[in-house]
């Protein structure tokens, strides 16, 4: 067969890069993308996306530039300071809704987009310094269950990641090439991360530096890294913010540094306690469905990296070995390691604290792929992979069932499954048999490409049904997990300004509704929770008898129950005078 001339092979490279990528990140979150998909959920997201919202306000209501600038440096919610996060993602959800409107996808756009420009940078700089697997580190980085999942997050933990993983990513290109130009950007994207979440970015960029510095003893290397220039462009990004919010907020230092880093990192206060093993099945499952595979690109590349250790302490350079003297799987090692085991030493632990360790373990992956195609993957490794692959597709075909929890899943839905799972593994098998290790990422993306579709396009099958007669494409995922139907039902019986007010009901509910109906929501178990004037009152259901003691006779009358998430929605009269 002809070889293609390399200015085609490079621009179906890039054209397999833009549309497997766009795919995965944005396919079921944008309009032009199948958009209007699951809307936010958890309490972070619509807490985040109000946030933004209420800056936005603030700001198209400000007079001259003191005024828009007292509305872009504190974080407000509900008319509050909210000063647990610097203001990197505010500000990119403000811009978003600017240019889009405010919707629950265009408050996830800022993490979408940054992990769009992570994945592209990884294809880069991979083609420029490891040629050959840079197709399979990105794809692979972008259709892992961690990176799909948090790109669709209206969250910090994107913010953070993206740019900091950038950053390092240019830091090693500096040390390949000695030019300032990638030094720049470890400066630069570590402050774009410091303003994301904070001095958590700089520090295990300084620790993860330090200790591949100390392993290779080329310790000239601090004092070059260390370049007045880039410390200037990291203070002239980060320090103006930190000090202005501080100037208008005297208690920032305490809130943010003390009681959400500090605090945070050693004790259980804000109730995230996990076991100190927690990230090790998370990162496997944020690895899905490469894991398996990233685990042995992992060993392999601790193995090389402890022969490479050792030639050097032997004043050995291991001459012959293809890979004599090459650093980068050390460095992506200890990049890899440092972040997991840095958190599993913190009391608070969530699962999207470890996603910067999740692109060098990617590129391990797709650079480890590339220098086995010529021998192939193990058939034991190939086996697992495929089971793996074929089992996610299972769960997933049979989500809708444990969702609405409608009892035993009938045969039909078993065995649709169980054929879809078993095609899955079979045709990764058969192509890669056929075709070689090159065609792996293709034969496991098939599968992801239908998973997705299914998910956010065709929804749910089997019979499982609709859970609301008001809107035909609101799926089970959505009706169960987020506020959003539940703001849509109550848009029909209450005007926009209407009071709305609840007990014992999850936090993401309160803040969801909160945000669809851009009004804060009172809750009974607070101080001051209940208000005085009429309002609508939304009860778990199990709950519901509990809620006499605190209407101290006012009258109250059912409106309508929202099964997905057993709710019950009251109107509650006025207050007697």
């Amino acid at each position: 067969m002809p070889k293609r001339h390399p200015a085609l092979s490079t621009a179906l490279e890039a054209a397999t890069l833009l549309f497997f990528t766009a795919f995965f990140l944005f396919y079921g979150l944008v309009p032009i993308f199948g958009g209007d998909g699951i809307g936010l959920v958890g309490a972070d997201e619509p807490r985040y996306a109000q946030i933004a919202h209420e800056m936005l306000t603030r700001l198209d209501h400000s007079h001259g530039l003191e005024g828009a600038l007292e509305a872009c440096v504190t974080p407000i919610l509900y008319g509050k300071p909210w000063l647990e996060k610097p203001a990197l993602y505010y500000w990119r959800a403000m811009f978003a809704f600017r240019e889009f409107g405010v919707h629950d996808w265009s408050a996830r756009i800022p993490s979408a987009s940054f992990a769009f420009v992570l994945v592209t940078l990884t294809y880069l700089h991979i083609r420029r310094f490891r040629p050959g697997g840079q197709l399979d580190a990105a794809l692979i980085t972008a259709c892992c269950v961690g990176i799909i999942a948090f790109a669709r997050g209206a969250s910090t933990d994107m913010q953070l990641a993206a740019p900091f993983c950038i950053g390092m990513l240019g830091w090693y290109a500096w040390y390949e090439t000695g030019s300032k130009f990638w030094l720049f950007d470890i400066y630069f994207f570590v402050g774009a991360a410091t303003l994301a979440k904070g001095p958590v970015a700089p520090f295990m960029a300084a620790v993860i530096l330090l200790a591949f510095i100390s392993l290779r003893r080329e310790w000239s290397l601090l004092r070059r890294t260390i370049w007045i220039p880039g410390i200037l462009l990291y203070l002239a990004m980060v320090l103006p913010w930190f000090i202005a919010v501080q100037h208008r907020n005297p208690n920032f230092l305490r809130v943010f540094f003390l009681q959400h880093n500090l605090e945070r990192f050693a004790t259980g206060r804000y109730q995230h306690d996990q076991p100190f093993w927690f990230y090790i099945p998370i990162t496997f499952l944020a690895l899905t469905p490469w894991a398996v595979i990233s685990i042995a690109a992992l060993v392999d590349a601790v193995k090389e990296s402890i022969a490479e250790w050792r030639a050097r302490r032997q004043k050995d350079r291991y001459l012959g070995h293809p890979r004599a003297g090459d650093a980068f799987p050390e460095f992506l090692v200890l990049w890899a390691f440092i972040p997991i085991i840095f958190f599993s030493m913190s009391r608070s632990k969530l699962p999207g604290y470890i996603l910067p360790a999740l692109p060098p373990l990617t590129i391990l992956t797709g650079d480890y792929l590339n220098r086995i195609r010529a021998r192939g993957l193990r058939k034991s490794l190939l086996i697992v992979h495929s089971v793996m692959t074929g089992s996610i597709v299972m769960l997933v075909l049979l989500l809708p069932w444990q969702v609405v929890h409608t009892g035993p899943v009938p045969t039909r839905a078993v065995v649709a499954a169980l054929v879809a799972g078993l095609g899955s593994a079979l045709l990764i098998l058969i192509v890669v048999f056929r075709f070689g290790v090159g065609r792996l990422r293709t034969a496991t993306m098939i599968p992801l490409v239908v998973m997705l579709l299914y998910v956010f396009g065709v929804g749910p099958i089997f019979g499982v049904g609709e859970i609301s007669s008001t809107k035909r494409n609101i799926h089970l995922f959505d009706a169960s997990y987020s506020a959003r139907p539940l703001a849509n039902l109550l848009e029909q019986v209450a005007p926009p300004n209407e009071t709305v007010a609840v007990y014992r009901v999850r936090r993401d509910a309160e803040f969801g509704v909160a945000f669809y109906r851009n009004h804060e929501v009172y809750n009974y178990e607070m101080p001051g929770g209940v208000p005085s004037q009429e309002h609508i009152l939304i009860v778990r259901e199990a709950y519901a008898a509990e809620i006499l003691p605190y209407l101290g006779g006012r009258t109250y009358t059912p409106l309508f129950t929202y099964p997905a998430q057993s709710l019950v929605v009251y109107k509650v009269s006025a207050k007697p005078q």
